[in-house]
């Protein structure tokens, strides 16, 4: 009995050893075994995938789920809004499936008293609250952890085409902008479309009515949006009937208050455009009888080589339809490429 003792006493801590060891051993070896199969798993997904992939780009990245949990990486968003008496229903979301299927991320919104968005009066179109709603669209979307706050983009069209032109030039963190048809002097604009109209004096005396009703707090007098040449309207170019009835969505209502005629000659983005910092592409409708494009061309000279000058030999609202609206998306697609690639 002594002598097992003995030999207890001087082998029992290697047979514990020992056993520690071959657990240790076995465990590493369950352990290799299962790297081993997920390594062969992941060998064949490659390879299904390889087959199974399409071969373009804009094919690949629309398999992503942009929401998933796990995918942290932020990515470049595009701010937009439409413009004069427009709302996002009104053919913003053609521009939103180009970008988004080119891996942007954008927010298109509707100004206060218009579309989606909520408040009173309705239809009123204020220049300063407009600003407001790009510049707080902007600090949404820089406050979205699945953004990145130095890679936001203005895009803009006809009015708001010079609200993104204000914005840049307020907000030097904006990445760059594309202004399509803008509108950047108001009063070279209001010169040109109520004196040839023969409406100046008509639509002076709607505004300034619209305007004293807010001031007693009386409901608004509004007149269309848009119209036909020769009546009173924001619009009234030969092709603005037409054109806006293609894109009406259901519900709209053409009218706006009228106070909104006497502040757009004050409107003149423009003088803005040497505060602006940032790669700008400009797009002139050559044709555009509502908007001229020499204030537009005048930017481009301010801006100097920030500024990306585009032009095609269409009107105001051609841009928005067919090959034109292909042509003009292609070309913000290829600048946001450009400008919000990573470095």
């Amino acid at each position: 009995m002594s002598a097992w003792k003995r030999q207890l006493i001087a082998g029992g801590s290697n047979l514990f050893i020992n056993q520690n060891g071959a657990r240790r051993e076995r465990e590493q070896e369950a352990l290799q075994s299962e790297l081993y199969d997920q390594i062969g798993r992941l060998k064949m997904e490659l390879e299904w995938l390889k087959k199974k992939l399409p071969d373009s780009i804009e094919a690949k990245r629309s398999l992503i789920e942009r929401n998933h949990p796990r995918i942290t990486a932020p990515v470049p968003c595009i701010v937009m809004a439409h413009g004069l008496g427009g709302t996002k229903a009104m053919g913003l979301d053609r521009y939103e499936t180009r970008f988004q299927a080119a891996g942007f991320a954008v927010l298109a919104f509707d100004y206060r008293f218009w579309g989606e968005s909520a408040g009173e009066p309705r239809g009123l179109i204020w220049i300063p609250h407009q600003l407001e709603d790009y510049a707080a669209a902007v600090r949404y979307a820089r406050s979205r952890g699945e953004i990145d706050p130095e890679r936001i983009a203005l895009w803009g069209t006809s009015m708001s085409g010079g609200h993104v032109v204000v914005t840049a030039a307020q907000d030097h963190r904006i990445a760059c902008m594309a202004a399509q048809c803008p509108g950047l002097d108001g009063l070279v604009s209001a010169k040109k479309t109520y004196s040839r109209a023969g409406v100046d004096l008509r639509i002076a005396v709607h505004a300034q009515r619209d305007l004293a009703r807010s001031w007693l707090g009386l409901l608004p007098h509004k007149i269309p949006v848009v119209g036909k040449p020769g009546n009173v309207a924001l619009m009234t170019t030969p092709d603005a009937m037409d054109a806006f009835e293609q894109f009406i969505p259901p519900g709209y209502i053409n009218e706006a208050c009228a106070r909104t005629a006497i502040r757009g000659d004050k409107y003149r983005p423009i003088k803005q455009a040497h505060e602006i910092r940032c790669p700008t592409l400009l797009q002139i409708c050559e044709k555009d009888d509502l908007l001229p494009a020499g204030a537009v061309e005048e930017t481009a000279m301010i801006l100097g080589d920030l500024a990306e000058l585009q032009r095609y030999p269409i009107g105001h609202f051609d841009v928005y339809m067919g090959e034109n609206f292909e042509a003009s998306v292609a070309d913000q697609m290829a600048f946001f490429e450009r400008n919000l690639s990573r470095t």
